[in-house]
């Protein structure tokens, strides 16, 4: 229905679990249309954008970032990332030359790849990379966040959360003190019951398929738990997992240790 025909306040009355029944019904035959099985993934995807359109939108921010970050050359960082880029691309089914990998000047310990063939490392994250399999093991799972639009699902999840929101806000009205608990009720209810929890499962995946890559480029998966195992040193504290984009370290590793086992 269109928001503009509703009356102020029509379902003032309405309990939660109502609203939350319509807004269901609002959006399932949008969701239906761009839903999608994916055989490697063993589920059902929604993606209301394409690879492609991801890409458009993911040069622009490359872009960006290189402007407002430092790009090293220092072969110190970039001859190993470059050395392990072209390995790792091939053997997630893609082609070197249609990649870009870039170094920053950051004590972030971070990487990331973006949709259109966009890698980049920081050199915090380096510094406490013993091997070049290590490295193998953060860029196969950030690789396979692209090969599975992983962005594009995530992005497809938070338009829908914003769709979400904004029938409820027309059908209960946000100016009584009804609307606003209940749109706080809501807020919560899309972060962490909705958007968090694909979240983990899109780092499970990654990991999963990330340590497919890094195995069939010739490096030890089992750097891929030790290097986790670092990262998990270097955490002064951490939310607990329900409420963390990330799985719990333990989580993660478990799953690491039960594919490197049918890797054998």
């Amino acid at each position: 229905m269109d928001r503009e025909t509703l009356p102020a306040n029509p379902f003032a009355a309405i309990t939660r679990r109502k609203t939350l029944s319509l807004m269901g019904c609002g959006c399932a035959a949008a969701a239906a249309t761009a839903c999608t099985y994916n055989e490697e993934l063993g589920r059902s995807q929604l993606v209301f954008v394409s690879s492609g359109q991801m890409a458009q939108l993911a040069s622009s921010a490359w872009g960006d970032l290189k402007k407002q970050q430092k790009v090293t050359t220092d072969p110190k960082y970039v001859d190993r990332v470059r050395r392990v880029a072209p390995k790792i691309i091939t053997a997630s089914g893609g082609n070197p030359s249609e990649w870009e990998v870039q170094v920053f000047a950051s004590k972030d310990l971070n990487a990331f790849a973006l949709p259109g063939g966009k890698i980049g490392f920081y050199t915090g994250i380096l510094d406490i990379m013993d091997n070049d399999a290590q490295i193998a093991a953060v860029m196969g799972h950030e690789v396979a966040h692209v090969n599975y639009n992983h962005s594009g699902e995530r992005y497809s999840q938070q338009v829908g959360s914003s769709v979400a929101i904004s029938a409820a806000q027309a059908a209960i009205g946000t100016g009584s003190r009804t609307g606003q608990l209940a749109m706080a009720a809501l807020g919560v209810g899309a972060q962490v019951g909705v958007l968090l929890p694909f979240s983990r499962k899109h780092e499970l995946e990654a990991d999963k398929f990330g340590l497919r890559y890094m195995h069939r480029a010739g490096y030890d998966p089992n750097e891929a738990i030790r290097f986790w195992q670092k990262m998990s040193a270097q955490k002064s504290g951490s939310p607990p997992e329900f409420l963390s984009t990330h799985p719990a370290d333990a989580t993660r590793i478990a799953q690491l240790e039960r594919e490197i086992a049918l890797l054998k």
